[in-house]
């Protein structure tokens, strides 16, 4: 199955939650307040940390199942079961950790109208009980990905996201914004997606093979994991202190007023998201010279396709929000997504020298890199959101991005390639957000520069677009005009 097919089956498997999220966050903004969303943020945010007592198995186990690709399936099924087994154990120790931390965070340090603090110490519990189900979940997700079975996957993951969207929603209209009630709804429908991935791991991996745990393969996932999980122990202090550091300092309604523009600007990540994905058990399984083909080609491919639509973000994610949220959010939201729209392109590269040094198995080398990130991007972070509050986070952010970017690529390739073209894409992206900050959409000023710029924008990427992605683009072009000419023929 090629690359750019699982990336379509990626690329939808994203696309449709974050329709689903558009249309959601709204109403859940109207349904418990933006106090109670910044909490539900946070909360999320501290699942995503205690993910690291994943142990980093679920990539472990999708790079070691697709480098057993062609081994006998036996090798596969001791893989999985010796994943499960301690990723469960794991989950358990996690989520007890967790119940202590979070308790005392909501409980004595997150700054929230007093009478919302024990309705927050009470869904602890419940946040407590998510961390087993999503380590569970990582291993699942992990073992059908490294057999590429990336329709089935994004198939469950529709169904999940949808369902942890709606069940909370639900509960929150018909009984009220309840913190431990929403975060109840919300992990029993991650229990429902998990239950379905256990069953297809065994059929697909396990089926007709004995349970045993092997000593040697559970070394082997250690050792590649314990790497993975010290990046995932880093990555959310890189990732997600800011909004740590804003509730504690600013407060509930700030994290919101920083989390809504980074969700929908963050969005725009599906693309390089979904090809790393896809792209991950093909490099895994591939010598140094396939690698670096495979990563070039995808990283031409990921300029050309990404460039328009991040300039075409740049200019309408304010007004947007002004749609989407209304006076939900102050004035400087739309400001925050713009810088941090410039970040997230640089970090769309990053992601795919992060991928190609994973599946080269040497995440030693990120976690070292992270290490080096930590003390410059916390000095920045501080002194930014003390001076300019979220605007200076967003600032913060964006550096880090783009000196992740750097970092990871000079390690994947020993070099920046065409260093020229990211300087000057990334400077162009620059004066997008300056100019776009200049006018409002009912200016024809606004109109003339968006217009103008991603005229611009298009010819540069039809340039420098692959000839093979041309091609296939001009192909699918002319058999849609030929179906639209025929249609209107026999009409």
């Amino acid at each position: 199955m090629s690359v750019s097919r699982h990336t379509g089956y990626n690329l939808l498997g994203q696309v449709i939650p974050i329709i689903l999220s558009l249309v959601t966050v709204p109403i859940y903004l109207k349904l418990v307040g933006a106090d109670r969303y910044g909490v539900l943020a946070i909360a999320w945010l501290f699942l995503g940390y205690f993910g690291l007592f994943d142990l980093g198995l679920s990539r472990a186990s999708s790079y070691r199942i697709a480098a057993l690709r062609d081994a006998p399936a036996g090798s596969r099924a001791d893989t999985f079961w010796a994943a499960l087994i301690v990723n469960v154990l794991m989950g358990v120790v996690g989520g007890l950790v967790l119940w202590a931390v979070a308790g005392y965070f909501f409980g004595h340090v997150f700054k929230v109208d007093e009478r919302l603090r024990p309705e927050m110490v009470a869904a602890v519990p419940f946040l407590a009980a998510s961390v087993p189900i999503a380590t569970l979940t990582g291993v699942l997700t992990g073992g059908l990905s490294g057999r590429e079975k990336f329709l089935e996957l994004n198939t469950i993951s529709i169904v999940s996201t949808a369902l942890f969207q709606l069940i909370p929603m639900c509960l929150a209209w018909v009984i009220g914004p309840n913190l431990p009630l929403l975060l109840s709804g919300a992990v029993a429908a991650r229990m429902m997606a998990a239950a379905y991935l256990a069953f297809r791991c065994y059929t697909e991996l396990a089926a007709g093979h004995p349970f045993r745990i092997k000593r040697d393969e559970v070394t082997i996932l250690l050792k590649y994991g314990g790497w993975v999980s010290l990046a995932g122990l880093f990555a959310p202090l890189l990732f997600m202190a800011d909004r740590f550091v804003i509730g504690a300092v600013l407060g509930a309604r700030a994290v919101s007023n920083y989390t809504v523009p980074y969700q929908l600007a963050s969005r725009i990540q599906i693309l390089p998201s979904s090809l790393s994905s896809a792209l991950f058990p093909k490099l895994s399984s591939a010598g140094p010279e396939e690698q670096e083909v495979l990563s070039e080609k995808a990283t031409r491919a990921l300029a050309s396709l990404l460039f328009v639509p991040f300039i075409g973000a740049i200019f309408v994610v304010e007004p947007f929000l002004h749609f989407w949220v209304g006076r939900s959010l102050d004035g400087q939201a739309g400001a925050v997504a713009r810088v941090m729209l410039i970040g997230l392109w640089a970090n769309a590269f990053a992601l795919l020298a992060f991928t190609r040094i994973e599946a080269s198995g040497r995440p030693d080398m990120i976690t070292k890199i992270m290490l080096v990130e930590c003390p410059p991007y916390f000095v920045a972070l501080y002194f930014g959101m003390m001076s300019f509050g979220i605007m200076g986070a967003a600032f913060a952010a964006a550096g880090r991005s783009i000196g992740d970017f750097l970092l990871l690529t000079w390690v994947a390739d020993k070099k920046i390639r065409a260093w020229r073209t990211h300087l000057c894409t990334t400077g162009f992206l620059a004066l997008c957000a300056a100019l776009a900050s200049l006018w409002t959409i009912t200016d024809w000023q606004w109109w003339l520069t968006a217009i103008a710029l991603l005229s611009a924008a298009s010819a540069w990427s039809l340039f420098s677009m692959p000839e093979n992605l041309r091609n296939q683009g001009l192909r699918y072009y002319e058999q849609f005009r030929r179906r639209l000419t025929g249609a209107r023929q026999e009409g």
